[in-house]
């Protein structure tokens, strides 16, 4: 057992198990193709020439987040059912540090697919608006601050999803409490206060991470709504991080 391994070998170990498995290619990729076909379902059903195209063609986010958080679960929990956990806290004794490295390295994933979806989906959804609806550019900065903060968004769910796993280790309970956490949980809070929803990701991303123009309840700035809702993930990790090391693999 060599302790001299740092964040660089750790890295390169995390690279190497996330690319290796090809079911996770197929499911990325599958989400990525179904969120930017709902992009462009999304822009050829709007109609409206006073609302935020922007915002509707983005729509398709929803199935975009579900599939990073999903396979953000599966990257940690996969380890334990499998058993391969083992093996790799007996290479990299330092828990934390394999946690770190696979959040950076399947947050990097995350973001550069995120980033790529949510483009294709917005080019796409632009060339399905009817003609009679207006168009938004890239060129625009609050429509580009919109396309990028979501595939941001896509990214910070995966690491949701990363951190849910690391704390619950079971893939099926893990997946049960983020589909919760990102569709119960803001129906339930929303209805109760609307004051609340300005802290529920889910409701941050769709009315305002992904909006052009302000959503009533939403008048925060959008940057500060991105920082509130990376508080979730970060938040998961830490406590995944904490119990890594402090019970039995």
């Amino acid at each position: 057992m060599d302790t001299r391994y740092g964040f660089r070998e750790a890295a390169r170990m995390e690279w190497i198990k996330l690319r290796s498995l090809r079911s996770t290619r197929w499911v990325l990729a599958g989400g990525m193709v179904a969120t930017v076909a709902l992009g462009v379902v999304a822009g050829y059903n709007t109609r409206s020439v006073t609302g935020d195209p922007t915002s509707n063609v983005l729509a398709g986010a929803l199935v975009g987040q579900v599939i990073t958080g999903v396979l953000g679960v599966l990257a940690m929990t996969s380890e334990y059912s499998s058993g391969l956990v083992r093996v790799t806290f007996a290479a990299m004794p330092r828990r934390g540090l394999v946690l770190a490295a696979k959040a950076v390295v399947f947050g990097a994933v995350c973001l550069a697919a995120g980033e790529i979806t949510v483009v294709a989906s917005f080019l796409g959804g632009m060339a399905a608006l009817r003609s009679s609806v207006p168009h938004p550019s890239l060129s625009d900065p609050a429509v580009l601050r919109a396309v990028l903060m979501t595939g941001a968004y896509l990214a910070l769910t995966g690491l949701a999803g990363l951190g849910i796993g690391a704390i619950l280790r079971h893939g099926a309970a893990a997946v049960g409490v983020l589909v919760g956490g990102l569709f119960v949980l803001p129906l339930i809070t929303g209805a109760a206060s609307r004051a609340t929803g300005k802290f529920m990701p889910e409701l941050i991303a769709g009315n305002s991470l992904a909006a052009v123009k302000p959503v009533a309840g939403f008048t925060w700035s959008p940057w500060l709504e991105l920082g509130i809702v990376a508080l979730y993930p970060a938040a998961l990790l830490a406590a995944g991080g904490w119990l890594l090391v402090h019970r039995d693999a």
